[in-house]
């Protein structure tokens, strides 16, 4: 695939997924100025002193300056991004994201862009980290991990097809799903290992004893909940926007979980070791270890 080169890249949202972006596209040498929007000095400031932006500017005058607008805001913050580069969205300048829902992105793209949502490509990069903020970014992020690419009925060819090389540029490996097809694979890929995250270590924090378990956790407690570290106005969108996905998955989950405690209370060893072993078979066999 070749390589894009775009003269301005405006990236809306400089934590973790955007400061990194702007590093690897530099790396790449597919941009000649990267602009960066956002709502935090410290982390705009930061973002500027690694290299990963070149200037910071409202979302009004990237929109007017860039030929690529990237959203890497939390998806709850989509709708407001698209109605403030609506009035400045001009027709050569295209826009992706990297929200981690997308049925709700594009439905909020659709209603916002009317006949303009024709120049979005929708996209979410496979790449993150508990730590999240400029602080926190690498080149490397994307390398060798996928991005979904869900194209719109919309979007021409060509369009997708420069939107898949601009990912590509970062080292990305590209796929292309639906977005409804992206929802519901990611609620149980994602989205739940995050909640069930999050929810191991409440249930120790609201322990009695939290502080003395806290102090024996070994690594497999250090494993289960290093993603509960993420950003948690990042995942408090993500449960909104994929709630009904994301509760499929976790009721499904819950019943496993229940069957379990059954099989534990009978004192049932063959059959736990039976789903035990079923699984760590599937997981031993699994090629994305």
């Amino acid at each position: 695939m070749n390589k894009p080169h775009f003269s301005t890249v405006a990236i809306v949202g400089v934590g973790l997924i955007g400061a990194s972006l702007g590093l690897a596209l530099k790396q790449a040498g597919v941009v000649d100025q990267v602009l960066g929007v956002g709502r935090g000095k410290l982390n705009l400031d930061q973002a500027i002193q690694m290299g990963a932006i070149d200037a910071i500017v409202d979302l009004a005058e990237a929109t007017k300056q860039s030929q690529l607008i990237v959203l890497c805001v939390p998806v709850a913050q989509m709708r407001a991004s698209f109605q403030a580069i609506e009035p400045h969205l001009g027709p050569q300048t295209m826009l992706t994201d990297a929200g981690s829902t997308k049925s709700d992105v594009i439905l909020a793209a659709k209603e916002i862009l009317g006949k303009k949502v024709c120049q979005f490509v929708p996209a979410h990069p496979i790449a993150g980290g508990a730590q999240h903020g400029a602080e926190a970014a690498k080149a490397d992020l994307f390398q060798g991990k996928q991005t979904i690419i869900c194209p719109l009925q919309e979007n021409s060819a060509v369009d997708i097809a420069l939107i898949e090389a601009f990912w590509a540029s970062t080292g990305a490996i590209i796929k292309k799903i639906s977005a409804v097809q992206h929802d519901a694979i990611f609620a149980a890929i994602s989205h739940l290992p995050h909640v069930l995250s999050y929810a191991l270590m409440v249930s120790v924090l609201n322990s009695e004893d939290a502080e003395q378990k806290m102090g024996h956790a070994g690594a497999g407690f250090r494993d289960f909940t290093r993603i509960s570290a993420s950003s948690p106005e990042m995942w408090r969108d993500i449960c909104l926007a994929n709630r009904t996905a994301i509760l499929k998955e976790l009721d499904q989950y819950l019943a496993v979980a229940q069957h379990m405690r059954e099989l534990i209370a009978k004192a049932d060893g063959e059959g736990l070791e039976k789903l035990f072993s079923k699984a760590s078979n599937a997981r031993k066999n699994w090629d994305g270890v």
